[in-house]
């Protein structure tokens, strides 16, 4: 007991955060705004129990397991489980053919496995007694449901599926689950974080430069991250994006698919580039996204040659090269492009009402019951960590629900007009749709 005590008496937890502590329900959903602390809480639940509880098995899951490793585990490891980690308490194994990987306590035989919903055949092949899935937004309701039937290992006296998340639209199905009474909703706040107010409520140095960034904000994210609301963004454009309909898990296409690059150049604000396949049906598929700010387009460049060949085989290529590079129209950033890829481009076709129809058309169901543009979940190469800070969207699937139209003075969407922030993956997709869908297609320029 005295090395629980050791490594527990430092821990300050308010709000949502202490609530889960005692919470025994079934289904538990931590919601709030962004940095409110409602990971660090389960996490420390997890990792109390495992300490206090022989051979009980647990898991911290995320839609993918790339994600995971970025976010859950580094505070797990950096925060929550620091000093036991230091004195041997607990341990990591990083997995193996037959065992995933995962934080094991030996003195009580128990342990915490890590994975991601995106490949989750050994993690679906066990039992535990507490299952906590981060950003649980990212999921269906398929995957919560199948993460729960799991929950049946029975040494801890309840078991527990554990959520946590930032809002999304009202109709979101987890918000439904817990507006329905299957799942207990506990609501984290600002103030519940003590890296961003002291005891007295006070905001801290820390605190006052993050919620600035947070005021920052506008529209739909705002109401999301800064005031933890279930929003639905006014005037959006694209209002049939359904990230339960458009995004897939599916991880490789094939290699006989055409594949189309767009990019749209930024310094300040992102620069993007899409890898766009194309299947037998005329659907276009985003494989791959780079979405990153301050870096010059040589270095650009290098990162999009990284993320289509082999490092360890230089001049192969892991998907085929793209039929065509459809590009901004800033002449000397193209100039710089086409010298370091090797490759030409063309100018897209910049027109923005008909590109942004032809987006609207793709994302529409068809009579087959399915849409002309899908979004791979993973699509994006790596995470932009300035950017997050900031609150700003990270590629396609955050910017789609935050690209509104700019409101007239009565307040009404003026639906000629879209509001020029945090626009550049919808700039790219339009680009490639455009160039599909629209006549008058540019022709290729060849080095």
């Amino acid at each position: 007991m005295a090395a629980i005590e050791d490594v527990t008496r430092r821990v300050q937890l308010r709000g949502a955060a202490r609530e889960v502590m005692k919470c025994r329900a079934p289904e538990v959903l931590l919601a709030g705004a962004a940095g409110t602390g409602k990971s660090y809480g389960v996490l420390y639940k997890f990792h109390l129990m495992a300490m206090l509880n022989e051979g009980a098995r647990f898991a911290i899951l995320r839609k993918t397991h790339k994600s995971l490793t970025a976010t859950g585990l580094v505070t797990f490891r950096e925060q929550v489980a620091k000093d036991a980690i230091e004195r041997g308490i607990c341990k990591w194994y990083g997995g193996s053919g037959e065992k995933p990987a995962q934080y094991m306590y030996p003195k009580t035989n128990s342990a915490i496995v890590v994975g991601g919903l995106d490949n989750a055949d050994k993690i679906m092949s066990a039992e535990y007694d507490s299952v906590f899935i981060q950003e649980a937004t990212d999921c269906s309701q398929d995957d919560w449901e199948r993460v729960g039937s799991r929950l049946r290992n029975g040494v801890v006296s309840f078991q527990q599926l554990v959520g946590d998340a930032n809002p999304q639209q009202p109709s979101h199905w987890l918000k439904k689950r817990c507006d329905e009474g299957k799942t207990v909703m506990l609501n984290s706040r600002h103030e519940d974080n003590p890296r961003l107010f002291d005891d007295s409520g006070v905001i801290t140095e820390y605190g006052a430069a993050y919620m600035a960034r947070l005021d920052a904000l506008t529209g739909v994210r705002k109401e999301r991250l800064r005031w933890g609301r279930w929003a639905a963004a006014e005037g959006i454009i694209y209002a049939d994006w359904k990230p339960e309909i458009h995004l897939s898990d599916r991880k490789l296409l094939p290699l006989n698919w055409v594949r189309v690059w767009s990019i749209d150049f930024g310094f300040k604000n992102p620069f993007v580039w899409q890898c766009w396949a194309m299947d037998g049906d005329g659907c276009l598929w985003l494989e791959r996204e780079i979405y990153r700010s301050e870096k010059i387009v040589e270095d650009h460049a290098k990162d999009v040659l990284d993320a289509v060949m082999y490092r360890s085989q230089p001049g192969r290529w892991r998907i085929p090269r793209p039929r065509v590079i459809i590009c901004d129209h800033d002449a000397e950033d193209r100039a710089t492009l086409e010298r370091h890829l090797g490759m030409g481009t063309i100018a897209a076709r910049k027109s923005v009402s008909d590109g942004i129809q032809a987006v609207q058309a793709r994302l529409r169901l068809q009579l087959n019951g399915k849409p002309r543009i899908m979004v791979l979940r993973d699509a994006l190469v790596s995470r932009d960590e300035a950017l997050h800070e900031a609150g700003k969207p990270l590629g396609f699937k955050e910017e789609i629900e935050g690209y509104v139209w700019e409101p007239q003075a009565d307040g009404r969407p003026d639906k000629d007009t879209p509001r020029k922030e945090n626009d550049h993956s919808m700039d790219a997709a339009r680009y490639v749709c455009a160039y599909f869908d629209l006549e008058g297609k540019p022709g290729i320029r060849f080095m």
